[in-house]
Formats: C-alpha cells, structure tokens, sequence
C-alpha cells in the first residue's frame, strides 16, 4: 500500500482543524477533521505497525499545533475581525502619557501615602505613582527614578538611606 493516501488524509485532517477554528461550523469540521486523522492512522496501521506508530506521533504533535496556529490567526479571520477588539498595550505609544517621558530626575511632593501605589504632584500636576516598594508618607519630597510604560517610580528625595541615621540617635522605633 502507498504511503500518499495516509498523508494526504492527515494533511486534510489538520487543515479541517484549522479551518474549524477560523470558521466555527458547530462541529461538523472537527468531525470531519476527526474522520480524516483517524482514517489516515488506520491507513498507516495497515502498511506496517511502525508507519502506524510514527503517524500517532506525528498527531499528536501536530494536532495541537494547528490549533495553535488557528489560534494565532483567529484575530486576522472574518469572524475573529468582528469578535476580538483590538485594544492598546504597554508598546503602544498611545497606551502611556507622552508627558510622563519627562519626569525622569523631576521632583516633587506625595499626595498620598504610597504603600507602594498612589499620588504626588510633580511639575505641578498630579500623578500616579509608585514607590520601589517602601511606604512613603504624605508632604515627603520625592524624585522620578523611572518611567517605564505606564509606571512612573520614584524614591525619596533624600539620599541618606533610612537605616544611615548618625550615630548616637534613636532610630525611628527610639530603641
């Protein structure tokens, strides 16, 4: 027995599963799709044990790749141009506020405590901000260290680290 038939099938198979992804036919391409491996396994049974083996692998992975592949073209289909909203991201320009590029080095004054999120008022209005992860208390002078998409960080204006304090001082528990 010839070997083109079996691959011929499988192909038809894995293009029915696709095709069932893009074109949504309430299961009558997975059926098809479903037919066509199984017939093309069977098929390749019966020319020898290890071509049936080697199509069984071959399912397996190439089954879940065109569904992958479905998947990734889903977007660009008919249907999937009418289903999925095309939305803005972190690499979209008009996802981030262009003024925020510069306030890396601006100073500025935190409107509410930042546990690590919240607001200050830097070049005079008012933005969203996080620290690096220390709380900061309201009225305390900040300075952007980082704008990264969306996320402007900043850190105490200070550059003494809390724990730095002179000698011969309580600390901030007066232990």
């Amino acid at each position: 027995m010839n070997l083109v038939v079996p691959i011929l099938l499988l192909g038809l198979g894995l293009a029915f599963v696709v095709a069932e992804i893009l074109f949504p036919s309430l299961g009558v391409l997975t059926f098809l799709a479903a037919a066509s491996i199984i017939a093309s396994i069977a098929m390749a049974f019966g020319i020898s044990t290890g071509v049936g083996v080697n199509f069984l692998i071959a399912v397996a992975l190439l089954v879940p790749t065109m569904i992958l592949l479905g998947l990734k073209l889903f977007p660009r289909s008919p249907i999937g141009k009418k289903m999925v909203v095309g939305g803005l991201s972190h690499a979209s320009a008009r996802a981030t506020d262009a003024r925020d590029l510069e306030l890396v080095g601006a100073s500025g004054d935190v409107l509410s405590t930042l546990r690590p999120a919240g607001l200050a008022r830097i070049n005079g209005r008012r933005v969203d901000v996080v620290s690096r992860g220390e709380p900061i208390e309201p009225g305390t002078p900040v300075v952007v260290v980082e704008v990264r998409g969306n996320r402007v960080v900043v850190a105490r204006a200070d550059s003494r680290p809390a724990a730095a304090e002179e000698p011969g001082t309580p600390g901030p528990s007066g232990a």
